[in-house]
C-alpha cells in the first residue's frame, strides 16, 4: 500500500479550497460553545455563568446553530480534548470533525484595574483562523447586559467574517477532480462497499452515505463490486451512519449525521484505514437535511481515505 497521504484536516481543506474560490455558506453556522476560563480568584464562578448566559443568547441568534451541549461534553470527555479557552488549532479541527461544528466559541473572564473583562475567541474548525471579541465593565456591574453585548459581537463576526472562518463550499465535481489529482497515477484496489445507515425515529430509504462513497470511488477510477461478489474484491469498505433531528427554527430544520467507515483487506483481515466524520445540515425538511448531512460526511471521509488506499501502478 502507498503510505502517501494528506496528513491533516487543515491540509485537506487548503488543498480543496484552492480548487474553488467562492463565498462561504450562507445561513446559520453550526457552532460549539466551550466553557469560559476563569483567570484569578476574583472571578471565581463567573466562567460558568458567562457560558450559560451566552448559550441562552446564541440560541436566539440567526447566525448560529449551537451543537447539542450533551454531545459536546461527551465528545470532549471521550477524546480527552480540552474543554477550555486553551483549545489549540489541531484540537479545534478534531472537535469540528467529531461534532460537525464549523466554529468554536471559547474564552476567558478576568478582572483588571477594577474592570471585569470577558474575552471570546472565535475559531474556525475548517481554517484554524481565530478572531476575537471582548467587553468590559465595572467589576460590580450587572453581568447579563455585558454577556448579551458580547453575544451580539460574536454573532456579528460569525455572520460578516464567515469567509475567514469557513472553508469555501466545494462542488462535488471539483472535489472529485482534486482527488484525482491527488491520486495521480496510483490505482485503487477492487472493493465492495457496505455502509448501513438509519435516521433516528424514522424509516431509512436510499443509503446516502454508501451511495456517495461509491460514487467517489468509481469516479476516481476505482472498481466497486456488488456485495454478493465480495470474495472477489481486494478490500472491503464497511461502516455505519446515522442522522438525527437537532433543532428547528422557523421553517428550517437542523439535522446532525455521523458516519464511521473502515477499509479491510479481504485476504488478511487487516484494517487498512479507518475514519469518521460528523456533519450538520439545514433544510426545510428533516429527511432532506439528514441525507445531505450523511452525504457530506461520507464525501469528506472518501477524500481523506482514498489516498491512503491507493497504490502505485
Amino acid at each position: 500500500m502507498n503510505k502517501t497521504k494528506i496528513t491533516s484536516a487543515a491540509g485537506l481543506v487548503a488543498f480543496f479550497g484552492a480548487v474553488l474560490i467562492g463565498m462561504a455558506a450562507e445561513g446559520p453556522v453550526p457552532s460549539a460553545l466551550l466553557p469560559f476560563m476563569e483567570r484569578g480568584n476574583t472571578v471565581k464562578g463567573l466562567g460558568e455563568k458567562v457560558s450559560e448566559l451566552l448559550f441562552a443568547d446564541f440560541a436566539e441568534s440567526d447566525s448560529i446553530w449551537l451543537v447539542d451541549r450533551q454531545d459536546m461534553d461527551r465528545t470532549l470527555s471521550e477524546q480527552e480534548l480540552s474543554a477550555s479557552g486553551m483549545v489549540n488549532p489541531d484540537q479545534a479541527i478534531k472537535i469540528g470533525t467529531l461534532t460537525g461544528a464549523k466554529v468554536l466559541i471559547s474564552g476567558s473572564v478576568f478582572e483588571m484595574d477594577k474592570k471585569l473583562h470577558i474575552v471570546a475567541k472565535i475559531i474556525g474548525t475548517e481554517t484554524s483562523r481565530t478572531l476575537g471579541a471582548s467587553v468590559e465593565s465595572d467589576a460590580n456591574a450587572a453581568l447579563a447586559p455585558q454577556v448579551k453585548a458580547l453575544a451580539e459581537k460574536v454573532s456579528k463576526i460569525i455572520k460578516t467574517k464567515s469567509d475567514l472562518l469557513l472553508a469555501p463550499e466545494v462542488k462535488q465535481e471539483d472535489s472529485i477532480a482534486a482527488l484525482k489529482k491527488a491520486l495521480g497515477d496510483s490505482k485503487l484496489p477492487v472493493a465492495t462497499i457496505s455502509i448501513v445507515e438509519r435516521h433516528v425515529g424514522q424509516a431509512t430509504i436510499d443509503p446516502a452515505a454508501e451511495t456517495e462513497f461509491s460514487l467517489y470511488y468509481i469516479e476516481v477510477g476505482g472498481t466497486v463490486l456488488a456485495k454478493e461478489e465480495r470474495m472477489k474484491a481486494d478490500i472491503r469498505i464497511e461502516g455505519e451512519g446515522f442522522s438525527e433531528f437537532a433543532t428547528r427554527r422557523g421553517n428550517l430544520v437542523s439535522v446532525k449525521a455521523r458516519v464511521e467507515i473502515k477499509a479491510v483487506d479481504v485476504r488478511t483481515g487487516e484494517v487498512l484505514a479507518t475514519d469518521r466524520e460528523t456533519a450538520i445540515e439545514v433544510d426545510l425538511t428533516e429527511q432532506i437535511a439528514g441525507k445531505a448531512a450523511l452525504q457530506k460526511a461520507s464525501a469528506r471521509i472518501a477524500a481523506r481515505m482514498l489516498p491512503k488506499l491507493a497504490k502505485k501502478k
